[in-house]
Parts: structure tokens; sequence; C-alpha cells
């Protein structure tokens, strides 16, 4: 209390002055859009831009139409259809990511009112947090989190948890020059707001406040939005660019083909029919272009990203925003923190090597009173640590051996001690003994160098010590050693003003202790790497043991050399392109500081690389901003987690590959769902086009395109939307993000099955217009005529025939690219069930009198029916027998 009482202080009129001058002590919250403008961001998608294009064109048809040629009001179905297609894939998007911006609502919060022990005035005080002001003088003890940053002024044992900001668990921190260490982060006689006190207490004076230190620097950081696009927004711009063009010039051949007909066939030319001719081709090309563009594509991915979305939460991958699940499938890279994510950011004794014959109720008695932390037995399963890390190690260890160490606590009598400091670098402490009843021991615990030098007496000798710590040392171990002395009754206590004066010391043994790495890291490492995914490490830890912990978990081996690894300094000297060329090669950079993993990931970026970014602490912020996709820890900081795209629930890099595989699963479906609907759409483009010229009525009216362009494709992007992901395509390399969704492989098969199922349709159109039809089996006596009007019977036949080819061919989709029977059905329930609804949803449209008027059908006979499926379903059977001749070539 005395020493509190040499500081006073700030009076009233300077704390207003200096809030005045540097502001409160809170984060400034970003600003958000207003919800009408987060919902207006999902129309610059490109594709529902075209869709919109597409629905106003759609709009003027059906007006026309309307007024102009006097029909009916469902024309307007089409345009009506198309709008809510595009409000449905807008709105679906905005509200998912709306629901889990709702969620994370609260990792936003901070607790600003938390009290803080003061000095104003000469009088010790309490005062919420968000009060202090630069130059306030604050007491800092055990257990609580430094409210600002702060220069100290006296401390004692004092110990800062700073892996926060930098990834350091314990950093010795003093304001005595000579305890100065130069290679820390930040310098040693200052804390930083955000820190926790792991041991030790002291007095401290503000030097900065709210937004102005370290962690309100990264805060601000994260707020900078580098409109990063990602792998599928470029992929789905070309391919709606690709289908504009396309459209257009198919269109443009519609316009020219259909006047060169025209006046090819005249006798003579008239501007009335010339003119009527033309709005009806313009017409035909509107419909054309409106017909070519997949409606469903924009609810595909909507809802193929939705359904990952809520299936990803089952392998405790918690997803913020929607485009994360697609964009894992795209990782070129991981960014990688140590602590808590390669480790378990819990220290434990690695090995314990015991000297001798020393009694084990000895070592376990020095090892529970010549400590300074505790553990807190309160929660299920292993204690938890309290204090420095390094001596709960220590506990732990006597834990897993049987020993509480309360109860030798509780048992003996501590007669004296000294505390540990960076000067003499050991702690002793002198007790009542339990161990030896009726007898005073002095135990020491330090650097083991230290501690041997000591000592009179050991059982080991100084060479063989030295090869140990050498071992560990390599191995990027903490290390300490343990000493006792029993002393002779009546003598003085060996410590005296903080010295320690020990004349018969005995070495016991040495303890190596690591933060270990997590068990499932190993393999969730060489799964990413298999997969063709980089793996970097950046951490605020040592070379030495950032290089052990890549060792360990098989991203270091002995063909790697300097140029892989580089520590924050160096890394901040490079220039921008010396960090360009270099960033491959690299695997970890140590000592890092918050901006450098976010240079490095905009350098990757710059490089081509899909980044992805993994990090539990404010340090991190920045870098998971940037990212293309951020993934936090679960009990990372709420910095963090504001950052990130998606939060690791169980901290298990294993949980990384899990959001891989669903990513690419992910992409493949909605390749899947293009092969479907362009097919679907290149059938209809070319029975709309040369229908055109065969001077026939529309072989498919507007109302039955609504149908197949927007209702049977909605269905079949819910059905490819639910398939499950496949372990398979982690075998496979990361895809190129600048080549187009579409491969050649679907191209083939996209212009192969769609000229297929065209030239079908339009042989069976050519004979509904030159012999009657009343039913298919008449195709058997076919007999060709003059050219004849088309019955709605025949056009309903065609029709459905269109349909059932492409309920079919869906089946063959689901299975592209993934060498399997198409009637593959295990974990596809939603398929199963989305199939049989558009299987019964086109019979009632055909059989039920209430829906023929609006599609302009009429019922078929039974006979028909039967024939049309068991035709149709050749598209499967035929797909079935290729599939399974491939497959017994490759066995």
């Amino acid at each position: 209390m005395t020493q509190k009482q040499q500081y006073t202080g700030l009076t009233p009129q300077q704390v207003a002055e200096n809030r005045k001058k540097y502001g409160e002590n809170i984060l400034t919250p970003p600003e958000k859009d207003p919800l009408w403008r987060q919902f207006l961001e999902k129309f610059r998608e490109p594709l529902i831009i075209i869709l919109l294009v597409a629905g106003l064109l759609s709009v003027g048809i059906a007006c026309y139409e309307h007024y102009g040629l006097d029909k009916g009001g469902e024309v307007f179905f089409e345009p009506v259809g198309i709008f809510v297609a595009i409000m449905l894939a807008t709105g679906l998007s905005f509200y998912f990511e709306w629901q889990a911006n709702k969620e994370f609502a609260i990792l936003n919060q901070v607790n600003d009112d938390e009290p803080v022990e003061v000095i104003r005035q000469g009088n010790t005080t309490m005062i919420p947090r968000r009060e202090l002001v630069v130059e306030d003088v604050v007491v800092l003890n055990t257990g609580m989190e430094v409210p600002a940053d702060a220069v100290l002024l006296t401390s004692t044992s004092l110990q800062i948890d700073e892996s926060t900001l930098t990834g350091e668990p314990i950093c010795h921190k003093s304001e005595r020059p000579e305890e100065a260490d130069p290679d820390t982060t930040y310098p040693t006689n200052q804390v930083m707001k955000g820190t926790k006190v792991m041991e030790g207490h002291a007095i401290c004076r503000v030097t900065a406040v709210g937004d102005h230190t370290a962690q309100g620097k990264v805060f601000e950081a994260v707020q900078i939005d580098n409109s990063i696009r990602t792998p599928l927004d470029e992929q789905l711009g070309q391919l709606g660019k690709w289908i504009t063009v396309v459209s257009y010039i198919v269109a443009t051949g519609i316009v020219v083909g259909r006047i060169v007909a025209y006046l090819t066939a005249m006798d003579h030319f008239q501007w009335i029919d010339f003119t009527a001719y033309m709005l009806q081709t313009f017409m035909i090309a509107v419909t054309l272009i409106v017909v070519s563009v997949p409606e469903g594509l924009p609810m595909t991915v909507t809802l193929c990203l939705a359904y990952s979305m809520r299936r990803m939460l089952k392998s405790n991958n918690l997803v913020r925003k929607m485009h994360a699940c697609e964009t894992m499938g795209a990782t070129t890279v991981v960014c990688t923190d140590k602590t808590g994510t390669l480790t378990e950011n819990q220290m434990r004794v690695d090995e314990m090597k015991l000297y001798g014959t020393t009694d084990a109720d000895i070592v376990a008695e020095g090892l529970a009173v010549n400590a300074t932390a505790s553990l807190d037995y309160a929660k299920s399963g292993e204690p938890a640590v309290l204090g420095n890390p390094t001596e709960g190690a220590l506990l732990l260890w006597l834990h897993s051996q049987g020993n509480d160490y309360r109860t030798i606590r509780l048992q003996t009598t501590t007669l004296a001690e000294l505390p540990f400091s960076t000067e003499h670098k050991f702690m002793a402490t002198v007790v009542e003994s339990v161990a030896r009843k009726g007898q005073r021991i002095l135990y020491v615990k330090g650097a083991p160098e230290i501690v041997f030098a000591m000592c009179q007496t050991a059982d080991v000798e100084r060479r063989e010590i030295d090869q140990q710590l050498a071992v560990y040392q390599q191995r990027a171990m903490r290390t300490l050693g343990f000493a006792y002395q029993i002393l002779e009754p009546g003598a003085p206590l060996p410590i005296v003003n903080h010295k320690l004066q020990a004349s018969c010391l005995h070495f016991i043994g040495i303890a190596a202790i690591a933060d270990p790495v997590r068990s499932d890291v190993p393999q969730a490492i060489n799964e990413c790497m298999e997969a063709g995914i980089k793996v970097k490490i950046v951490t605020g830890d040592t070379p030495g043991t950032a290089r052990e912990i890549a060792r360990q978990i098989g991203l270091w081996n002995d063909h790697d050399t300097d140029q892989s690894i580089i520590t924050g300094p160096e890394f901040e000297a490079l220039s921008d392109e010396e960090v360009r060329l270099r960033v491959e090669q690299l695997k970890i950079i140590a000592r890092a500081r918050p901006m450098d993993k976010r240079r490095l990931v905009e350098a990757l970026q710059k490089n081509g690389e899909v980044v992805a970014v993994t990090g539990d602490g404010t340090n991190d912020a920045p870098a998971l901003r940037a990212a293309h996709v951020g993934l936090s820890m679960g009990d990372g900081t709420s910095v963090a987690k504001e950052a990130s795209d998606i939060t690791i629930i169980d901290n298990s890099f294993s949980s990384i590959g899990k959001a891989v595989m669903w990513g690419r699963s992910l992409y493949q479906n909605i390749q899947r769902f293009l092969l479907f609907q362009l097919t679907v759409n290149v059938t209809a483009c070319l029975l709309v086009l040369f229908g055109a010229f065969m001077d026939t009525e529309s072989p498919l009216t507007v109302t039955q395109m609504l149908w197949i362009n927007l209702i049977m494709d909605t269905f079949a992007a819910m059905a490819l939307a639910s398939l499950p992901p496949s372990h398979a395509v982690m075998k496979d390399k990361p895809r190129n993000r600048y080549k187009s969704i579409l491969t050649k492989e679907m191209l083939r098969e996209i212009v192969g099955v769609g000229l297929f199922f065209f030239l079908l349709l339009l042989t069976m159109l050519f004979a509904f217009q030159h012999t009657d039809i009343t039913s298919l089996t008449d195709f058997l006596q076919l007999q060709l005529s003059n050219k004849r009007h088309i019955s709605a019977y025949e056009l309903t036949l065609l029709f459905t025939v269109f349909v059932m080819t492409h309920f079919f061919y869906l089946f063959n989709a689901r299975a592209f690219g993934s060498h399997r029977s198409a009637l593959h059905f295990k974990g596809c329930k939603g398929l199963i069930t989305i199939v049989v609804i558009i299987f019964v949803g086109q019979v009632a449209m055909v059989e039920t009198p209430g829906f023929q008027k609006f599609f302009n059908v009429v019922s078929l006979r039974w006979t028909d029916w039967l024939i049309i499926i068991a035709g149709s379903s050749l598209v499967l059977w035929i797909r079935e027998a290729w599939n399974l001749l491939v497959t017994q070539k490759r066995i």
C-alpha cells in the first residue's frame, strides 16, 4: 500500500482535459450498411443483372402480347416467374447472412464497464474501464486484463500473456533496464491493452487508450474492406458474359436469317407486312435470349451455399458468410498460427528426467510448494492452469502421478521465499517438510545450468546434463532444473535479503516442458498437402520453437533451408517485390507482428493464390479479414471471430480439411447443375430457333418454357444442391481459379447431349408437320405427306418428351465427375424426394384439367406415357452401361 501512495495520479481537471485530447478508452465499432443497402448489394451479382435484363425484356414482350395482340393475362406468368426467381435467390442469400451476422453480433461487444483499479489524487479507486484516460495510474494484479497500453512504473514478478497480440503465452515484464529483452515483440517495460496478467502485480501509467492502442490499431485494420473477389464470383462473372455473348449472337442470327428468308420468299415488298414480320422476329429473338439465361443458377448457388452452411455446422464449422463455403474448396494456401491451433495452448511436461534415488515424496513436495501457479478443479475432466503455464505444467504432471498439490501445500508451512527473477533465473522456497517430518527443506527451481552450478552434490555429470539440454533445446523445449537441501536443526534460513545462501544443495533432475501438438494436426496437415494445399505457419514464437512444431506436424523436412523461415523484423525489412518473390517458398514466419501476417496474405493473393487464414487472437484479425476465407477458433477473441468468415468450433485443424471437402463438393454440385441446365437451354434454344425457320407455331409455349426454365430447374437446383460431399475430392489438386467453370468435358457433354435431344425433338416436330399422329405407336407406320397444322396432342407429346428426357438426364448430371453409378442414392434423400415431385408434377400438369388450359396441353394415352417413360429412360440406362464398361476396364 505504501508503494501505491507514492503516486498521486490525475486530478479531475486533468482527466477531463486528457479525455478531450486523447479520447475515450473504447474501440469505435465499425459502421454497418443499413439492411436495405445490404439487400441491394445482392443485386450486383453478374447473373442477377442478366436475369433483371431478361425479366425487363420479358415484361415488354408480355405487354405487347397482352395489349397489342389481345392475348390473356397468362402472358405475364413468365416475367413474374423470372422476378420470383430473382427474389428467391437474393432473398435467401440475404436472409442466411443476416441470420449469421445476428448470431455473431455479440462477438463485437466489449465489456467496457469492467472495473479497473486506478490512483487519482493520491487515492486508490475503482472506475469503469471505458473511463480510463492517458496518464492515468493503474494497478495491475494477477488474473486481470490490461485495460489500456501503459508503461510500467513498478512491478513484481510480472508475467503477461500476450498471445492475443503476438502469439506468445508468457512474456516477462519489468521496468528495470537491465531486465530488458531486445528480442521481444513489444518492449519489456510496456504492457498492452487486451493482454492478461498471469502472475505478479504492477503499477503502470497509461500511454494510449481506445483506438490508439495496439489492439485498437489492429481492430481498425480489420475494418478495411479489400473487396476481395472470390473465385466463384470471378468464374460466374465470366460465365454470365459468355452466356450473354452467345445468346446475342444466336439472336442476331435469327434476325438476319429471317430477314433473308423473308426477302427471298416475297413476291413484292410491303412495309406493313415487313414491320409485322420484323416485330414477330424480334419477339422470337428476345424470347430465345430469355430462354438461354439460366434462371436457376443463382438459386442453385444460394441453395448449395445455404445447405452447406447448415451441414458444415455438424462438422464443427460455423459459417458466417456464405461464399466461404465454396471458397474453401478453391483454397491453395492456408496460413495458420501456432498456439491454440496447431498446439493445445497448454504447457505439458514432455519428459521428467530424475537422477539418483531421490525420494519421490521429496520430488512431489518440491514441485508443489516451490511454485506460484495453481489448478482449477471446478470443471469436469482435466483441471485448468491458473497462473504461470510452465509451473502449471509441473502441477499437471503431479496430478497425472496421483498427487494433489493442494494437500501437500496445506500440510507444509512456508518459512521463506525467493521469487523468480530474470536476474538470478531461479526461485527458492524453505518449508517445514511433510516428506521429512520435523525437518526444514530448501527447494530450488530454475534454469538447469544455473541450478546445477549452485549444487555441491549430484548423481550425474555436468557433461551429461549439457548433452541432455542440447537435445531439449534442439526440440525447442523449455527446461527447468530442480535441487534441494535438508537444513541442519537450528541453522539460519538460507534466504537473507533476497539472496540465497545454500551450502549443500543436491541436484534432483530436469523437466522438459512444451506446448504439445494437437493429436489430429499431423494427419490434417498431411491431408491438406496431399490435396495440393500449401501450409504456412505465422507465429510470435521463436524460430527454434516454430521450426520444431513444423517438424512435428510434418511440414518441415530435411530438405528445407533458411530460405523457408524468416522472422517478423526480417520480413518487414523486405521490399514488396522481394516479399512477392519469396512468399511461395516460405513455410514459417517467427516473431511475427499482426501486420506481418496480413502482408503475407496480400502478397500470396497478388501471386494468384486463394488464401485461407486461421487464428484465434486479436493479432490474427487483420489477416483473417484480408484473406479469401478467415477461420477463427471457437475459443478465440471476439475481434478474431468478428473478422472471420468461418468459426471452427472445436479448434481442430482437421476441421479445415472437412471445410475444403465441403467446398470442393459444393463446386462440383454447381457444375452438375450447370451441366444439366445448360443442356436444357441448348435444346430449348435450338428448338425455338429452328421452329422459327420452319414456319410453324413455337414448339414450346411461354408457360411451357416457364415450367422448363424455372420450375423444373429450381427443383433440379434443390436436388443437386442437397448432394452430400465426397471425400474423393481431396485427392484432386485445387482448381485453377482463372479457368472457366465450364470444363472441356462439360462443354462436350452439353453440346453433344443438347444436340442429340434437339435432333430427336426436331425429327418429331418434322413428323408432326407432315403426318397425323394420334399415338406414338403411329410412328411404326409413318407416312409423310404435305405440311399440315400441328395438333394440340402432338405438341403435348413433344413437350412431354422434352421434359422426360431431361428428367432422366438429371440422374446423369448428378453423377457427373464421380465415376459412380447415377443410381447411387446413399445420403441422397433430398434428391429422391425432389425427383418424385418433378415426375408427379409433370404427370399432374398434363392430366389435370385445371392445368391443361394454363400450359396448353391435353391428356395423353397411358400407352404413350409408358412409351415416353421407357424411351426417355434410355438416357439413363445407356450411361449406366457405359460407366459399368469403363469401370471394368479400370479394374
